[in-house]
């Protein structure tokens, strides 16, 4: 296989592959692929319509995503071995959710080992209950959207459409970012803002869908995010002011503007981030892709 490094042109020849899969997971949305690709070293291969993922981790080990396409699957885990032994490394395989697993068991009975990867377990919700809240568990949800709108009554939401409505979302993530520096600066080398920022840079390209609130005449939240499948959307980028029901608006209402027609929205992992584990499950999610790692038996 001849890997190399994802770009904006691309994208169609991706999404082929990754059309029709049914997996929900983030990493196989383009935008996501592409915006963190620097971060992960990510590079692609496409062989008889399957596509294949390589990148590394934080200590530069090789890792491999599940093959997506036509080619059956014992032969693409044949091919990603083949390139293992060709970069001298070990057949490892990321981000395998429960349902990959199985269907990998399948055809490679007994030859991995698995081991749970719970800070990237993402997080599924049912866009009705995002965009209803009803229930008492949400209760404060709807306190925190009702207290904004009370002290906001010249709120409103409206989808990100214009060039000026990335700049004005890339403002805010800038301040946002420089607020939560401890040194006041941003920081460049963060690959949560770099990401967002490529994603705002390139909105149009990318084909994002995004949402904002204004209040008392200036942006205090935004969000972007794109299918994964006919039936999951995926959350990638959440940002607003520090501001009182901010972010339960923000979340609610782009939700109901944008993703109303899916069954599931993926707000995608918490990286074992304690306030944002507690963010995530504050919501009471509907399901846990609960994600491993696999390593090929010696």
């Amino acid at each position: 296989m001849t890997f190399k490094q994802i770009t904006l042109s691309d994208k169609k020849e991706i999404e082929a592959c990754l059309r029709g899969n049914d997996y929900r997971i983030c990493d196989f949305c383009f935008a996501n692929l592409w915006a963190w690709r620097n971060k992960f070293n990510t590079h692609f291969s496409i062989i008889h319509e399957t596509l294949f993922l390589r990148f590394e981790d934080e200590h530069a080990c090789l890792f491999y995503l599940m093959p997506v396409g036509k080619m059956p699957l014992r032969k693409a885990l044949d091919c990603i071995r083949k390139d293992t032994e060709e970069q001298g490394s070990s057949l490892r395989l990321k981000g395998i959710t429960e349902k990959m697993w199985d269907e990998i068991q399948k055809v490679m009975p007994e030859a991995f080992s698995y081991q749970r990867d719970r800070n990237n377990d993402e997080y599924l919700y049912r866009s009705e209950k995002l965009r209803l809240l009803n229930g008492k568990k949400l209760q404060s949800k709807r306190n925190h959207i009702n207290r904004f709108k009370a002290e906001h009554p010249d709120w409103y939401y409206a989808p990100i459409q214009t060039t000026e409505d990335c700049n004005e979302c890339l403002s805010l993530l800038e301040d946002w970012e420089r607020e939560h520096s401890p040194d006041g600066q941003i920081f460049l080398s963060r690959h949560d803002f770099v990401a967002a920022k490529n994603m705002l840079e390139n909105f149009d390209e990318l084909n994002l869908k995004g949402g904002l609130i204004r209040a008392n005449g200036k942006l205090v939240a935004f969000t972007l995010g794109e299918p994964i499948t006919s039936d999951t959307f995926c959350v990638h980028v959440e940002k607003a002011a520090d501001i009182n029901g901010a972010y339960a608006i923000i979340n609610q209402q782009f939700i109901e503007h944008e993703a109303a027609e899916f069954t599931y929205i993926n707000r995608e992992e918490d990286m074992g981030l304690e306030n944002l584990r507690k963010a995530k499950l504050s919501y009471y999610p509907d399901m846990m892709l609960q994600e491993g790692c696999l390593t090929i038996k010696s």
